[in-house]
């Protein structure tokens, strides 16, 4: 019984050595084996690895590829234009040996603080430097300074232990108190490229409506040319076709005239009239000839000439005595306006005995 219970504190003693002298490296780590604050042992295999109990530690890091964002810093580049720049970094312990002698017992968060003390200085060296401009920054060309910015930093951060893989400008932007300003300054050239445009648009407007005035003035003149010729020939040749049909037949031209008169003046609207037993307006209402025309002469014209085509048949149609006419001027052609006048001076007259 004695033996029993003496055996086991001394198993639990001897396993409780055993399991403290065991330990695991994960793939995704790195561990170093410590005696009393001294590196004994570098792991950097994952598996089981051991440790003498009690007067050896384990210390871990993380062999994965790290992230730092940095704080917004200003720069100021060669133009003067001073911009606010947000970057963050890649990282990852290259040499854990070398990183735990370089931070000690902060780990990973001093060195993140020591990381952010390398890049921000380099940051504003490369952006600041001769030749840079605010416009390079903003454009495609800011990959060249990044990549500058990653080389210098990789060559700092090497004596910590640290390998910098890439470093990118995450946000540039203006500070606060320009940004108004450089609204302003913006605003200002918009407006005066608008006026510009304005301008330039007003002068083509004009010189597209002058050309199109005088185009007008060129075609109406010409319209209105034309127009007169052409209403000059038609008065020309109306007039001479009624002074042909007057001259044919002096008495149908009257009656026809007057005719016309009778049915403008009797319509359903102007059918009551008062006008004076011997008003000319009623001549050929009182007699088919009021005028006494002779009208043997456009007899004799519309009688079929004689089959015979001898000069004795002819002759006696050549010898035919002109009949004169009563001794009146020969009356100018009259226009529509005209013949409405005199249905108007008849209809005048049948309205004096009102």
């Amino acid at each position: 019984m004695r033996k029993t219970t003496l055996l086991i504190p001394i198993i639990v003693i001897i396993g409780a050595v055993l399991v403290s002298s065991v330990f695991i490296v994960d793939e995704r780590q790195k561990a170093l084996v410590l005696q009393f604050g001294q590196i004994k042992a570098v792991k950097e295999n994952p598996g089981l690895a051991f440790k003498i109990p009690l007067i050896q530690d384990v210390v871990r890091y993380d062999d994965r590829i790290l992230s730092i964002d940095t704080d917004p810093i200003e720069v100021t580049p060669s133009d003067d234009r001073r911009l606010v720049v947000d970057a963050f970094a890649r990282y990852r312990i290259s040499d854990v040996v070398q990183f735990r002698q370089a931070v000690g017992l902060g780990g990973e968060r001093a060195a993140e603080d020591r990381l952010e003390g390398i890049l921000n200085p380099q940051i504003r060296a490369v952006l600041g430097s001769e030749g840079v401009t605010s416009n390079t920054i903003l454009s495609a060309d800011r990959s060249i300074l990044m990549e500058r910015i990653t080389a210098q930093a990789r060559t700092r951060a090497a004596p910590l232990g640290l390998e910098v893989i890439d470093v990118r400008l995450k946000q540039t932007a203006l500070p606060e108190q320009n940004l108004e300003a450089t609204f302003d300054r913006m605003r200002a050239e918009r407006e005066r490229e608008a006026a510009d445009e304005i301008a330039r648009g007003e002068e083509a407007a004009q010189r597209v409506r002058a050309t199109a005035d005088r185009t007008v003035v060129e075609l109406v003149s010409e319209a209105t040319r034309d127009a007169e010729v052409t209403r000059g020939e038609a008065d020309a040749e109306r007039n001479g076709i009624f002074a042909e049909a007057f001259g044919a037949d002096q008495e149908f031209f009257e009656f026809y005239r007057s005719l016309t008169a009778y049915q403008r003046a009797l319509k359903a609207n102007n059918s009551t009239m008062v006008l004076s037993p011997d008003s000319e307006f009623f001549n050929y209402l009182r007699s088919d000839n009021p005028r006494d025309i002779d009208t043997t002469s456009n007899q004799t014209a519309a009688t079929d000439t004689p089959a015979t085509d001898s000069p004795e048949a002819e002759a006696p149609a050549a010898e035919l005595p002109v009949t004169e006419t009563p001794s009146t001027p020969a009356p100018v052609a009259p226009t529509p306006e005209e013949g409405a006048d005199a249905t108007e001076e008849g209809a005048a007259d049948a309205t004096v005995g009102q």
